[in-house]
């Protein structure tokens, strides 16, 4: 392991750096896959909790080890969830430059490179991964949180023959997050592969169809269909047909600097430079072969959700580390100025990005009993003033609406609700089976914000479980509703006249 170059972990520079990034990027409590990730968590930790409709949450669960030592976590130091999840999310962030440095260290021989890469990394932690739908790093905490940091531990480690950490660090990853644990090992084994043989992409070219052999139940060759296929074609990155030339640039732009890098004789990087610089090539361009063919057909729709340009997410973050430091080695030799120069533009921009994604919230949204997004307002006071068997109905568009800054209803308000359109198709997308339910539900709740009473009724009777409702605007007059603030409204859901029956 290399640290410092008075033989210690700069971890004072790592904690300041961790604060940075805080700030720059902020923090957002249940947002985008968070909506996902933390009902898992309040689940194990209050079972009583979200007694409807936790398939679209628990399909996920099941594979990972995340939400148990979440709520473990949660257990051993009798914090709440919400403080929980905000103590990883920090101890996550000094996890991912932790291990930067470590790559770095193994990469470059001057200090001015490796700080260089770690102030730029720091500044644009939350860039998209080109057209993934991933971004380096989340402004929440997930799965890929962990698996990230575990993920660049394990190529330090590989670029430094420590093999018995790779194998450590690979097996945590498997259990945090198996999905992404394959391109590391797909990497690592075209790192392996290159440095033995004289042709380095044929060997992974048949690793990535044996692959095919052992993929779990639910892939067959056949086009998508029905809701399945509304699901699917909701998250168009899937296919690289849909994919711009800008995303083409984002893609192969970031090759061919790596082909100059490892063809270049650059000043003050050592061989682990140049041995992940050319992995990442054949790595990068077999997932786009891969791509490619899953895009050619409908036959091979079913197989589209094995999303193998998400390889980009890894070459991307190693891509601006490599690139951070090379500037750092040749324009900040004698001008230590450059580095700020260079990080401190980022950082704002960054920022501002930050902020126009999140206008209605605050940039560290703090555990708390209340906030300035209203929408999470009326998600507190959800949590505090129904029922935890409470079932409610919201707007199956209600991930759109930009006054909710992208905030999941189940994963603040720690209640069970029907599916929505945005965010639960995702789910689907990756999980077939849920499919007709998904339509059902989200359709149910289409066009709920200006349901009049009579829909809300029959909503009812199609779904008896529903026990609530909040809707973003005014709610008929005959309905009650204890909350009624900053245009959210929390309704109880009328009763069943006498002549009703469920599901007529």
């Amino acid at each position: 392991m290399k640290f410092s170059q008075d033989g210690r972990m700069p971890y004072l520079r790592l904690g300041a750096l961790t604060a940075a990034a805080l700030a720059i990027h902020g923090y957002h409590l249940g947002v985008e896959d968070g909506e996902i990730y933390v009902p898992a968590v309040r689940k194990l930790l209050h079972p009583n909790l979200y007694p409807f409709a936790t398939e679209f949450f628990t399909s996920h669960g099941h594979l990972s080890l995340f939400a148990p030592i979440l709520a473990g976590s949660a257990r051993l130091t009798h914090l709440s969830i919400d403080w929980t999840l905000f103590g990883w999310y920090v101890a996550s962030i000094f996890g991912l430059l932790a291990a930067s440095w470590l790559f770095v260290s193994a990469c470059f021989r001057s200090p001015r490179a490796r700080w260089c890469a770690m102030l730029i990394v720091t500044a644009v932690l939350t860039m998209p991964a080109t057209n993934t739908g991933l971004l380096l790093v989340d402004p929440y905490l997930t799965a890929r949180s962990f698996s990230t940091p575990l993920t660049l531990f394990a190529l330090a480690s590989f670029l430094e023959a420590r093999y018995v950490r790779v194998a450590i660090a690979m097996i945590l990853t498997a259990t945090i997050h198996p999905q992404m644990v394959m391109y590391l090992l797909f990497l690592t084994f075209v790192m392996w592969v290159t440095t033995r043989r004289k042709s380095p992409v044929q060997q992974p070219v048949s690793v990535l169809t044996s692959a095919f052999s052992i993929l779990p139940t639910g892939f067959h060759l056949a086009p998508a269909s029905g809701p399945y296929r509304e699901a699917l074609y909701s998250r168009d990155y899937f296919f690289l047909y849909n994919w711009a030339w800008y995303h083409w640039l984002g893609m192969l732009g970031p090759l061919a600097i790596l082909a100059f890098f490892w063809r270049a004789d650059l000043r003050g990087v050592s061989a682990g430079f140049r041995r992940i610089s050319f992995a990442l090539i054949p790595f990068g361009l077999i997932s786009i072969a891969a791509a490619a063919v899953l895009a050619s057909s409908r036959d091979f729709e079913m197989f589209a959700r094995l999303q193998p340009l998400r390889s980009f997410h890894l070459i991307t973050l190693v891509f601006v580390l490599l690139a951070g430091g090379v500037l750092g080695e040749y324009l900040a030799k004698g001008r230590p100025w450059v580095i700020a120069a260079v990080s401190l533009p980022l950082a704002s921009g960054m920022f501002l990005v930050a902020r126009q994604t999140y206008p209605n919230s605050a940039q560290i949204e703090w555990p708390s009993a209340t906030s300035p997004n209203s929408w999470v307002r009326t998600l507190l006071w959800i949590r505090r003033n129904t029922p935890e068997n409470a079932v409610f109905a919201v707007d199956a568009n209600y991930f759109r609406d930009s006054a909710i800054d992208v905030h999941g209803f189940r994963a603040i308000s720690e209640r069970s609700a029907l599916a929505d359109r945005y965010k639960d198709s995702g789910v689907v997308s990756l999980f077939p089976a849920l499919a007709e339910e998904w339509k059902q539900m989200s359709e149910a709740t289409t066009g709920l914000n200006h349901f009049s009473a009579e829909q809300f009724r029959q909503l009812r009777s199609e779904y008896p479980q529903v026990s609530w409702t909040v809707i973003h605007g005014s709610a008929p007059l005959s309905m009650d509703c204890p909350y009624q603030q900053d245009s959210f409204t929390v309704c109880r859901m009328p009763k069943l006249s006498a002549t009703s029956s469920p599901g007529l």
